[in-house]
C-alpha cells in the first residue's frame, strides 16, 4: 500500500454511480499504482473495476462480534472515535499507510451518518500524516454552518467540488487555498457499446430512472409514480416512440428495480416500454446514449444523458442535481424538478414538454459545451498526480 493511492469510502458497484467515479478516476491516473478498499469486493470484480485496480475487501466490524464490544467499550472509555475506522482500514494503515488517500464518496457528506464516517475517516488517516483528497464532493450550503465540518474541510490537502453551490458555499465557509473545481469525474466514463433490444429505437426511445430515494423524499404518497405513469401514457399515446427503464443502483436497501417494476405494472403487454436489466455503469451509459430524451433521478444516470448530448430532465432533491443543471445552463429552473414539490399528476408532463418543445436546442448546446466540460473533468487527474509525485 506504501507505493499505492488508496481510494476509500467506496459503497460498491451495485450503485453504477460509485462504480462510474472510480471508474473515470482510474483511468485518468493510469499509470499511478491504485487500491480500491471497498465496501463490497464482490461487486466490484462482478463489474467493471478489477482490470483497474487492486481491491481489498474494508474490514466490516458489524460482522464481528467480539470485535465490536471490544471497540465499543474502547471508544467510549478512551473518546476515541477513530477507533473504529483503524479496524475497518487497518490493512491500509500503519506501516502499510499510503501516501495519498481519495475519497471517492462524492455524497458521503450529504447524510448524516456517512458524513461522521467521512470526517472520522479523513482525520485517521490524516493523523498519520497522509495526504487526503475529497474527490467531486456536493456539500449542502448549510452543512459548512457546522465549524466541525468547517474544520474538516481544511485537513483535506485537496477537495474537488462537482459543481458551483458546492464551491461557493466553500468559499464562503473561508475554505478556498485547497479547494478546485472540477465537474463530477463520471463526465469522463466511457460507453461500453451493447447491442441493444430489437424493440430500442435508437434516437427514438425515451430514457426513464426512478429510484427509491426520490419516493421517500415525495411529500404527497404516491405522487412521484402517478407522475411518471401520466408521461408514460402520454408518450405512448401522443408518439411512436418507446420507453426505456432503466436502473442504476442495485442494492438491497436502496435498488431502483423494485421502483421500476412498481412504475412498469399495468404496461407489461404493451410492446414499447422496455425494462433493461442490471449491468455494469459504462454498459449503462451506451443505452442512455442512444436514447432520444432522458428523464432521471439518480445523479450518474443523469451524467450518463448530459454528457452523451441528451436532452436531460432531472428528478431531483438535493444540491448536486440543482448545482450541476445550474453549471450546465446557468439554471436550474426547468432543467430539474424537485420531487418534494410534486402536487399534481401532471407536473412531470409539463416539464417533459418544456423541454422536448426545446429538444433540438438542448441537444446543441450539450453539443458545443460537453467536449470541453469532460475534458474539464479529467484535468483533476493532474492535481491528483501533482499531490502524490509531492509525496515522492
Amino acid at each position: 500500500m506504501k507505493d499505492q493511492i488508496v481510494m476509500y469510502l467506496h459503497g460498491g458497484s451495485g450503485n453504477h454511480g460509485c462504480e462510474a467515479i472510480v471508474n473515470s478516476t482510474c483511468h485518468m491516473i493510469e499509470e499511478i499504482p491504485k487500491l480500491l478498499v471497498t465496501n463490497s469486493e464482490k461487486e466490484d470484480r462482478f463489474y467493471s473495476l478489477a482490470p483497474l485496480c487492486d481491491i481489498l475487501q474494508e474490514r466490516k466490524i458489524a460482522e464481528n462480534f467480539p470485535a465490536h464490544v471490544w471497540y465499543y467499550v474502547w471508544r467510549a472509555v478512551f473518546h476515541d472515535p477513530e477507533s473504529f475506522m483503524r479496524y475497518r482500514f487497518r490493512k491500509v494503515l500503519g506501516r502499510n499507510r499510503a501516501p495519498v488517500y481519495i475519497s471517492t464518496g462524492g455524497d458521503m457528506y450529504c447524510y448524516e451518518i456517512s458524513k461522521r464516517e467521512a470526517m472520522v475517516a479523513n482525520s485517521t488517516f490524516v493523523r498519520t500524516g497522509a495526504r487526503t483528497i475529497l474527490l467531486g464532493c456536493s456539500l449542502e450550503p448549510d452543512l459548512l454552518k457546522e465549524p466541525e465540518v468547517v474544520e474538516d474541510m481544511k485537513r483535506y490537502t485537496l477537495i474537488t467540488p462537482r459543481e458551483s453551490i458546492t464551491a461557493a458555499a466553500l468559499e464562503q465557509a473561508g475554505i478556498t487555498g485547497n479547494v478546485k473545481l472540477f465537474p463530477d469525474p463520471a463526465f469522463a466514463l466511457e460507453a461500453e457499446q451493447i447491442r441493444l433490444p430489437e424493440r430500442f429505437r435508437t434516437g427514438r426511445t425515451i430514457g426513464i430512472n426512478i429510484s427509491p430515494m426520490i419516493v421517500r423524499h415525495e411529500k404527497s404518497s404516491g405522487i412521484t409514480l402517478a407522475n411518471f405513469r401520466r408521461l408514460i401514457d402520454h408518450i405512448l399515446q401522443t408518439t411512436d416512440d418507446c420507453v426505456a427503464l432503466i436502473p442504476h443502483v442495485m442494492w438491497n436497501n436502496n435498488d431502483d428495480r423494485l421502483t421500476l417494476q412498481e412504475l412498469y405494472r399495468g404496461f407489461e403487454a404493451e410492446e414499447r416500454v422496455l425494462v433493461f436489466p442490471d449491468m455494469s455503469c459504462q454498459k449503462i451509459k451506451y443505452v442512455i446514449s442512444q436514447c432520444r430524451a432522458f428523464i432521471g433521478a439518480r445523479t450518474h444516470a443523469t451524467i450518463a444523458a448530459y454528457s452523451s448530448c441528451v436532452p436531460t430532465l432531472v428528478v431531483g432533491y438535493s444540491v448536486k442535481a440543482r448545482g450541476i443543471a445550474r453549471d450546465l445552463f446557468g439554471t436550474e429552473e426547468n432543467y430539474v424538478l424537485p420531487v418534494q414539490a410534486l402536487e399534481h399528476p401532471e407536473e412531470l408532463l409539463q416539464a417533459y414538454d418544456w423541454m422536448m418543445e426545446r429538444e433540438q436546442e438542448i441537444r446543441a448546446h450539450l453539443q458545443e459545451l460537453m467536449p470541453a466540460y469532460c475534458a474539464k473533468a479529467k484535468e483533476a487527474g493532474e492535481e491528483i498526480r501533482r499531490i502524490w509525485k509531492a509525496c515522492h
